[in-house]
């Protein structure tokens, strides 16, 4: 199957699209004014000691000085004598840093206010599978594998790859990871680290030693190793840091590299921007008629199958199972390309046999065999539901691109016109057993407006007539539907 990447680059936004068989599957996106410096490793000078706070302030070339404690100071880093190495319980700053001091420090949280960044010697550097740990000799596996035999399957993978470098912590994503998926990480984090230290040895005062990666180089560390054709990066600036990049890191994909100078925006190829959009809809058609309704909330997705216009051609149970079949595809694609994570609730139409139930589980299994995040199927529950997981990776697309709406506050409904007007009336109601005033006016939205001196004029009369007051209407075009003002007179 063909696999291509788009890269699309702006001052604010780096867009990346995976495009499989000419259809989007997975969209990833960074914006320039959330990138923080968390992860990124710097050569800093002691600035300052504070022997009361057991911490010290590190120039490393930012506004602020960034903030080092003393147990973020850990035995195995060049700051520490040989002796300290030996007493983990070595906690004083003033033993383990001198002022004036170059130390190699990692950002573990951004500054934040007046606040500056806060450091830690315990460096580690991520990849996809694996984070290398430099002057560490052993290998850890993530506690959420639970699998003694694949932890033990990992461990033997990955350990021969520990030397006098570093050693490796297994992420959880690696479960199922092949050997050669674990080599390749192994290799780009040591080809990492090395330039870490090239860097550190030649800077004589405070630098960037490492900068964590923007999101096209993410996305190519973590494609390392798929069958990628093609990636397409066009801006010729982005291109450039790319192609350095991956012949640093990844030189098996600098090949593949190609900067896009087409007149249409690189976006609007297999029809990218557009899948995009779709891809904010709660609706989802179907080719052959029937649809899917997708609700993402805080808790779980739900996913709801419906037949819609498909009528079928036989029987009624053969549409119903042809539809879920199709529905399995579909639900696949939106899961990648939308990157809904957490619990899955899939509402598959009823189906009375059992043979049917199961190759629908089935298909929806094979259909997420090229899903690159875990997922795990439980099949159907008593009420005919089935549930499943993915792990949550990143925010999803809808909650980058997308905030609560300000008419619903978030609730995806709004009062019908009815009902605004019927809380226009117990308002004018309340609000002239409380104050005292000679008549009225209600500012409404002109489709509560309309309503109000239209369908609605009966009642707004007997009002009048009942509080012996005239009460009068006029629309405000910037009014919501739910919004209304009721003003004395």
């Amino acid at each position: 199957m063909s696999a291509e990447l788009l890269i699309n680059v702006t001052p604010t936004e780096t867009r990346v699209a995976l495009i499989e068989a000419g259809n989007l599957r997975e969209v990833h996106v960074e914006r320039e004014a959330k990138r923080g410096i968390v992860g990124n490793i710097y050569k800093g000078k002691v600035s300052r000691i504070l022997p009361g706070m057991q911490a010290a302030f590190v120039d490393i070339g930012l506004e602020k000085a960034a903030f080092l404690h003393a147990s973020d100071i850990v035995p195995h880093t060049e700051c520490v004598s040989e002796n300290e190495k030996q007493q983990f319980n070595v906690r004083d700053i003033s033993e383990l840093v001198r002022q004036g001091q170059f130390i190699v420090v990692q950002v573990v949280k951004d500054p934040i206010g007046t606040k500056g960044a806060r450091l830690t010697t315990d460096i580690t550097l991520p990849s996809r599978y694996l984070v290398f740990m430099p002057g560490a000799s052993h290998v850890g596996v993530s506690q959420r594998i639970e699998s003694e035999q694949e932890r033990n399957r990992l461990k033997a993978l990955v350990t021969p790859y520990c030397d006098e470098l570093g050693g490796y912590i297994i992420r959880t994503a690696a479960e199922g990871a092949t050997e050669q998926e674990l080599a390749q990480d192994a290799a780009f984090l040591k080809r990492l680290w090395k330039k870490v230290i090239e860097r550190r040895i030649k800077s004589t005062n405070r630098s960037v030693l490492y900068g964590e990666l923007g999101l096209a180089q993410r996305i190519l560390r973590d494609f390392v190793g798929t069958d990628l054709d093609l990636i397409r990066v066009d801006s010729r600036l982005c291109f450039d840091e790319v192609k350095e990049f991956t012949k640093e890191f990844v030189p098996e994909l600098t090949d593949k590299l190609e900067c896009y100078t087409g007149d249409q925006p690189i976006f609007d190829m297999y029809d990218t921007e557009n899948e995009i959009q779709r891809s904010l809809d709660r609706k989802v058609e179907l080719k052959s008629g029937g649809y899917l309704i997708i609700d993402q909330t805080e808790a779980m997705t739900t996913i709801d199958i419906n037949t819609g216009a498909f009528v079928g051609r036989r029987n009624l149970e053969e549409t119903i199972f042809n539809t879920n079949i199709e529905a399995t595809r579909a639900i696949a694609r939106q899961l990648r390309l939308r990157n809904l994570g957490g619990i899955i609730i899939i509402d598959f139409i009823d189906m009375a046999s059992e043979e049917h139930r199961e190759r629908v589980i089935q298909s929806l299994e094979q259909a997420l065999s090229r899903d690159r995040v875990k997922t795990n199927i439980n099949g159907f529950t008593q009420l005919g539901l089935v549930e499943m997981t993915r792990k949550r990776t990143r925010e999803s697309i809808e909650h980058i691109l997308c905030g609560s709406c300000p008419t619903c506050m978030g609730r995806g409904t709004v009062k019908t016109v009815e009902t605004v007007c019927y809380e226009v009336l117990r308002e004018i109601t309340r609000v002239n057993r409380a104050y005292e005033a000679d008549n009225f006016v209600v500012y409404a939205s002109p489709t509560v407006a309309d309503a109000l001196k239209g369908e609605e004029y009966h009642a707004l009369a007997e009002l009048e007539i009942f509080i012996g007051k005239q009460v009068k209407v006029q629309a405000e075009p910037l009014y919501s539907q739910e919004q209304f003002d009721v003003v004395m007179m």
